[in-house]
């Protein structure tokens, strides 16, 4: 069928597809590793109709990030929702890159992060604005758990926040090519385990 003249609904599944196949070739392999030809293969779908929905590469890439970082924005209101406590809310916040890790992936920004002079510069772009915004978050928690009590830590809570999203992204990578997601469980445990009040 001419991809023309598919209904809306067809094309939006479509492009959800194109979009999945994407992250877990980015995840797993780069940015810069796959190419149009191996997501139409995975989907047994022409090059055409990847063109369609995703006229460039570059243009794939925005559309990843956004979808990604929409949904870890999503992620963390779930964990402000769910834990009430700031250290409980950073505990939960490093289970996310956890779960990301389990599924023998990385982070899709952390992925891009590596290949960062390479890339268009909405993507660039992009790549800041999701780290920015979860180290605003963090801040925003590593802040109110200062002033409650329950967290302490040397520097600013902006500097925290850096501090949790460099160690946590570093731990993910050294952890992938050892296999060893133990290593990355106990790095975690340990950088969030230091910023707790404890007397």
């Amino acid at each position: 069928m001419d991809v023309m003249k598919r209904d809306p609904e067809d094309r939006t599944r479509t492009a959800t597809q194109i979009l999945d196949v994407a992250e877990q070739l980015v995840q797993t392999r780069g940015f810069n590793a796959f190419s149009y030809a191996d997501v139409a293969a995975e989907l047994k779908i022409t090059k055409a109709a990847l063109h369609y929905h995703f006229a460039t590469k570059a243009e794939l890439g925005e559309a990843l990030i956004a979808r990604y970082a929409a949904r870890f924005a999503d992620a963390l209101s779930a964990v402000e929702s769910r834990h009430a406590t700031a250290p409980a809310q950073l505990e939960a916040y490093g289970n996310l890159y956890l779960t990301v890790l389990r599924e023998k992936r990385m982070c899709l920004c952390g992925m891009l992060a590596a290949e960062f002079p390479t890339l268009p510069i909405p993507m660039q772009d992009a790549v800041v604005r999701f780290f920015n915004d979860n180290e605003t978050w963090l801040t925003q928690v590593l802040t109110r758990g200062r002033d409650e009590g329950t967290l302490d830590f040397a520097g600013t809570p902006a500097e925290a926040a850096q501090m949790i999203v460099s160690g946590l992204e570093g731990a993910m990578l050294v952890a992938r090519p050892l296999g060893d997601i133990g290593r990355f469980q106990a790095v975690a445990d340990q950088l969030l385990a230091g910023l707790r009040r404890t007397g």
